[in-house]
């Protein structure tokens, strides 16, 4: 047989542990944050499997419990502390962000429409001007092109 079993499970032990170790942590910083707890927010949080967390006992259970309580109990708003300021600049920020980009949305949309009615304009006065306009703008300029002056 190649190779050694025992440091293949020791490895696989470790590694289960530390994944575990981090979905531990994940757990406490969703719950700091106020975030609902799922398994998908979880795992993002995490970095771990979905399947990696359905499989442990310990923290399905865990997981399961904390949905339950924070469905009976929806949390509180948050009081503000001075460890909030970076993310209150990026709500803000956020915020900003957003509010700009629904003006550019606006105007976009606004010159669109102004586009649309100058080419709808400009093919009715094309209309009006009939097939002759269009002969005497090309005669024109064929007129020039062979001139020297």
């Amino acid at each position: 047989m190649r190779g050694n079993p025992d440091n293949l499970r020791q490895a696989a032990a470790r590694k289960s542990a530390a994944a575990q170790a981090r979905a531990e942590q994940g757990l406490r910083e969703m719950i700091r944050r106020g975030q609902p707890i799922t398994f998908r927010g979880l795992a993002q949080t995490a970095a771990v499997s979905l399947d990696f967390l359905y499989r442990c006992t310990e923290i399905r259970r865990r997981v399961e419990h904390l949905r339950a309580q924070q469905r009976s109990h929806p949390p509180q708003p948050a009081t503000q502390s001075p460890d909030d300021s970076p993310s209150s600049v990026v709500r803000t920020l956020t915020a900003q962000l957003a509010e700009l980009k629904r003006r550019h949305r606006d105007e976009v949309q606004a010159l669109r429409q102004a586009l649309e009615a100058a080419q709808s304009e400009n093919l009715e006065l094309r209309r009006r001007l009939g097939p002759r306009a269009s002969r005497q703008t090309t005669d024109g300029v064929d007129g020039l092109v062979g001139r020297t002056t």
